[in-house]
């Protein structure tokens, strides 16, 4: 049975079939997840709208993914023309303008809503992967000669001042909708949200080079080979591969014209009554606050500075896997040729990021809600101690056991973003509170994007040299966040705490 598995993935190119309608299925699980946990006894009208609220707001989320991990995509596709450095450095540079654009964006989408903030966020997104679009249509097609380090770096870090206004805003709408008891299930729904960017930036973005390469596997799947038939590739003496850009743009124009009509940032705009969430914002929502004092608030808060610093080592260590394992798949593949247990993890990639993903997000905030009284800290120490575990079998593998060294990428990977799910995107709404949410979270996603700089910049550089530092890199980091874990074991919004 083993070995007519493996012939029949061989024969697909060691694509997984069937991946888009296995992701459409998570999708209506979801849906069925959210709608069957209703701990508060909502109205199903209430719930119905909740769900029209959040859901195209979440695929609007993952979209914004797609048009941000697509540089990925188009690094393994211009080759040569962009080395690891200058990736690591163009992906650096927009990590870090990503993280400092919070310190503006967090108290802006607090002040003028979450609405506007995602259609600004998805908005100029758009505009700034079509002006990489244009930039790499100039170096293939036109045969331009430009910096690709710093050009990239440019049209890069503009799109990436605009993502950041996308995670500030997705909690800054949902923080009012959701009551803590809540938050933790939601964590896996936000979690499966991330993950199905993650499918949507790396498979389907691997789909669009591949329909848009003049020289074909003769493995293009339906969609791909419509996308080649309507692009006319084949008279083309270059590949098309702007359109990983253009693509993703497109799509984001559609979900801001969505948006903009269906998109409320609380229950009452929604004509359903607002209601005490029991988050930090209990017995505050009367109170005016400037940009300068919810900074203050949330900076002074001891909680959500330690979940800053934990989510500095879950960006080092997510996107510290991500997107060096494909790649080190791709280089490895050239060097020395693809067995099959490669060619699978490097060709379903994003899939397996996804099912990684929902499958710890949704693990994380069950055992936070139902086995610690909606505490965040024990899910995420149980979790960093496996990555610990793992990166050093990682280490010990690298250069021998390529099926081992997936599936240990993919378990960190099931760890690291059920921890990312769970404090970015459900720890901010408990301890920033709905008049904090988008500032709270903007200094926690901020501080994810600071250590996806840092590993950025140090990964290219060593990797460069050898790809035996990539695991030594990534272990004191671990270590770090699972120390720091323990040291928010037993925190609780105050307003629950005194519930308790």
């Amino acid at each position: 049975m083993i070995e007519s598995i493996k012939n029949s993935l061989a024969a697909n190119n060691w694509q997984i079939p069937f991946a888009n309608e296995f992701m459409l299925i998570i999708l209506l699980i979801t849906a069925f997840i959210f709608f069957s946990n209703n701990p508060l006894k909502h109205p199903r009208k209430y719930q119905i709208r909740n769900f029209i609220n959040w859901f195209p707001m979440g695929l609007t989320y993952a979209f914004l993914y797609m048009a941000r991990y697509n540089l990925t995509v188009s690094k393994n596709a211009l080759s040569d023309l962009m080395s690891k450095e200058s990736f690591g450095i163009i992906f650096g540079v927009g990590a870090w303008i990503y993280a400092l654009s919070f310190l503006i964006n967090g108290p802006l989408v607090d002040k003028i809503g979450g609405k506007r903030g995602m259609l600004i966020g998805a908005g100029g997104a758009a505009l700034s992967n079509i002006f990489m679009g244009i930039l790499t249509y100039l170096v293939v097609a036109q045969g331009v000669s430009l910096n690709i380090t710093l050009w990239f770096s440019i049209f890069y870090g503009l799109n990436m001042y605009f993502q950041s206004y996308g995670a500030v805003s997705i909690v800054k709408v949902n923080a009012p909708w959701f009551h803590v008891r809540e938050r933790g299930v939601f964590s896996g729904i936000f979690g499966t949200l991330i993950s199905l960017g993650l499918y949507f930036s790396y498979d389907w973005g691997q789909s669009i080079v591949n329909a848009t390469s003049v020289k074909t596997s003769g493995h293009l799947g339906f969609f791909e080979s419509l996308l080649h038939n309507i692009l006319n590739v084949g008279a083309s003496p270059v590949n098309l591969t702007w359109f990983v850009f253009f693509i993703p743009a497109m799509i984001l124009i559609f979900f801001v014209i969505l948006e903009y009509f269906i998109l409320k940032d609380n229950p009452g705009e929604a004509g359903f009554p607002n209601f005490d969430t029991e988050d930090a914002s209990s017995g505050e929502m009367d109170v005016k606050f400037t940009a300068w004092e919810l900074i203050k608030k949330i900076l002074t808060n001891p909680i959500i500075l330690t979940i800053a610093f934990i989510e500095f080592c879950s960006g080092v260590l997510r996107n510290g896997i991500m997107h060096w394992y494909l790649i080190y798949t791709n280089e490895i593949a050239k060097m020395f040729g693809a067995g099959g247990s490669t060619l699978f993890f490097k060709n379903n990639w994003g899939f397996l990021n996804a099912v990684a993903g929902i499958s710890s997000a949704y693990l994380a905030g069950y055992i936070s809600d139902k086995f610690f009284q909606s505490r965040r800290g024990p899910s995420a120490a149980f979790m960093y101690g496996a990555m610990i575990i793992l990166i050093i079998i990682m280490a010990l593998v690298i250069s021998s056991a390529p099926l081992a060294l997936g599936i240990t990428v993919v378990s960190i990977l099931l760890c690291v973003i059920g921890v990312h799910g769970l404090l970015s995107g459900t720890a901010t709404m408990d301890f920033g509170g709905r008049k904090g949410a988008a500032t709270a979270v903007g200094v926690i996603d901020g501080f994810v994007y600071l250590g996806t700089g840092v590993q950025s910049i140090s990964l290219g550089y060593l990797v460069t040299k050898n790809w035996s530092y990539w695991p030594l890199f990534l272990l004191p980091f671990a270590i770090l966040g699972f120390v720091l874990c323990l040291r928010i074991w037993k925190a609780l919004p105050q307003s629950k705490r005194k519930a308790h």
